[in-house]
């Protein structure tokens, strides 16, 4: 009897545990079912995580390179339209802007027929590199009746062409001879007529190595007519355009896509091809003026291939479903690792950029009235930076009853524009600690920015020495706005020679001015982030209008003319996001210094 109560209980137990072995199959099947199904939504969601962050990526390093020969092409404009007065030195302009931009395969000045009557009809000085980047330096006039480039798209469109546009690519059978992508914009005479067109090339080489095929996505870029520029096939490349790849498709989805590409708008869509298989593409425009198109396409079977196979795998072996939770599960714990590494980085620069903001802001003068001992003179001044460090500056100091001080503007924005403000600072203040010249000054400042210049910045710069006995001014200008003096109601920019920014070119003869400032004036010295302040209709508030707010403020002591100047831009803006660094700085000088 016991042994058969014994048998009876065991077969329970047996019982017992198969039930709670299938029970706990059961619950472990629809536990990875659920899980299969919850991964398979997060696949598709890392999916479009990694193409909005690849096209993003791409597009920084495009616009990198793009924004970098537009800033530099921008900022000699003034150079490049001098240069067209004055012929005997096109070839050696055109070697500067090829010397400073590495990044320039060659540039052409293209002039209109017998602009120059002794050139003949067709004269377009060209300078480049033999070989692209790596070659020397060459220069030859590559304008002919069999390279007519009056009849060429480029031309054509850069004598209308509004602050500098991109071409579509082309072979350059004449000048880079390869393919580029040329940033063109119209050269000016001295009364404002388009004379030309100023042409700079960029070689397409770069974007082979940017763009193909990348564990098991499909990237290309298309030029602004739909022309393949880069892809993993070489051969398609300039040869093919997406409407002439649209027709192999069945899906007419991929015609919808080509639309919204061509029409410069980003989303996303997912495209059978003709073997039935779907693939999911992602595509937007580049950024800035080249019209280019990006995408990436990523196929279906390529995202969930390892997926598929998991879940076979856990319909035969149960166990091998729990270690596969316990892979997902450490998986996502890294990813939650490594998402709150980026938060950890990402707070640690916002934070060094704070403490930069102050120690940037800390380097310039902020206590007003600077000089509460000397009467003679009243100063106020003001630095607003559009981000959170800038590349504006201003400084000042009295030595000897003469007072030292400058305004400067740094190309470009953020870090690498303060350091350079940083830099023009302490050069300032050592420079003249020696030498109350300021021409001397600058050329010093310049001299020392210009050797150690690898990344192509400049600073335009004011300098000014007011003696405070007599109200002589001597001054130097390299590329700086012209300062206003109000006196008497009135106001008038001082007169400026033309000298080159600082850190462009080493021994530059800079010049040096003087004017008197009657007793009971203000010397008004700003940057251009105040003129071409924007409002929301890209309007700038220009010189006239503050030339009309300076005469309308000019009895206000300096502290209260930057807070009446500063409404008068805020105003104007009416909320538009500042777009470039805002200085100024107010000089009074009231009356002789009696020793």
């Amino acid at each position: 009897m016991k042994n058969k109560l014994v048998q009876g209980w065991d077969k329970l137990q047996a019982r017992s545990s198969l039930m709670l072995l299938i029970v706990a199959a059961v619950i472990i099947e629809v536990m990875s079912v659920g899980q299969y199904l919850f991964t398979r939504n997060g696949i598709r969601h890392e999916v479009e995580q990694r193409a909005r962050t690849e096209i993003k990526l791409k597009n920084m390093e495009i616009q990198n390179v793009i924004s970098d020969v537009e800033v530099a092409v921008n900022n000699m404009q003034w150079l490049i339209d001098w240069a067209a007065a004055n012929p005997d030195s096109i070839y050696s302009t055109l070697q500067l802007i090829i010397n400073n931009n590495p990044i320039i395969t060659g540039c052409a000045m293209a002039f209109e027929p017998n602009h120059f009557p002794s050139k003949g009809e067709w004269y377009e000085p060209f300078a480049g590199r033999e070989n692209g980047l790596t070659g020397k330096n060459v220069h030859r006039q590559i304008g002919s009746a069999d390279h007519n480039y009056h009849q060429a798209t480029w031309y054509r469109e850069g004598l209308t062409a509004q602050g500098g546009q991109w071409t579509e690519p082309y072979f350059d059978d004449a000048g880079s001879m390869m393919m580029v992508s040329s940033y063109i914009m119209p050269i000016h005479d001295k009364n404002g007529k388009v004379i030309g067109v100023f042409c700079s090339d960029v070689s397409l080489e770069w974007l082979a190595d940017l763009f193909g095929s990348n564990a098991g996505a499909y990237t290309f870029l298309t030029s602004r007519s739909g022309r393949l520029l880069a892809c993993p096939d070489k051969r398609m490349v300039m040869t093919t355009t997406i409407q002439e790849v649209a027709k192999q498709f069945k899906d007419t989805m991929i015609d919808v896509v080509n639309a919204n590409m061509l029409a410069g708008d980003s989303g996303d869509a997912s495209i059978k091809d003709n073997d039935g298989n779907k693939n999911y593409m992602y595509y937007a425009p580049v950024e800035g003026k080249t019209g280019w198109k990006m995408a990436i396409i990523f196929p279906d079977k390529e995202i969930y291939a390892g997926l598929h196979r998991l879940g076979r795998m856990l319909g035969i072996f149960l166990i091998l479903g729990l270690l596969l939770m316990a892979y997902i599960m450490w998986r996502t714990f890294r990813g939650h690792q490594r998402l709150q590494a980026v938060n950890a980085e990402k707070e640690r620069i916002g934070s060094e950029l704070r403490i930069a903001s102050g120690i940037q802001m800390g380097m310039l003068p902020k206590t007003f009235p600077p000089y509460p001992d000397l009467d003679e003179l009243a100063m106020a001044g003001s630095l607003v930076p559009a981000k959170e460090v800038g590349g504006d500056l201003y400084d000042f100091y009295v030595r000897d009853r003469k007072l030292f001080f400058c305004v400067g503007d740094v190309s470009g924005k953020g870090v690498p524009a303060s350091l350079v403000m940083a830099v023009t600072r302490s050069l300032f203040r050592t420079v003249s600690s020696h030498t109350e010249d300021p021409e001397q000054v600058m050329k010093q400042m310049n001299n020392a920015m210009s050797e150690m210049n690898e990344s192509s910045m400049f600073v335009t710069l004011f300098i000014g020495v007011l003696d405070l006995h007599n109200g002589q001014l001597a001054y130097s200008n390299a590329g700086h706005c012209p300062p206003v003096v109000i006196a008497d109601g009135e106001v008038a920019p001082l007169d400026m020679d033309a000298n080159i920014p600082v850190g462009l070119m080493t021994d530059w003869q800079y010049s040096r001015q003087t004017v008197t400032i009657a007793p009971d004036s203000t010397i008004f010295v700003y940057t251009d982030g105040l003129t071409e302040a924007e409002n929301v209709e890209h309007g700038q508030y220009g010189e006239e209008r503050m030339l009309g707010a300076l005469k309308q403020n000019s009895k206000l002591a300096p502290k209260n003319l930057i807070a009446s100047m500063n409404d008068s831009v805020h105003a104007f803006v009416a909320g538009a996001e500042q777009s470039d660094d805002l200085t100024m700085l107010a000089i009074h000088y009231i009356e002789p210094v009696k020793d």
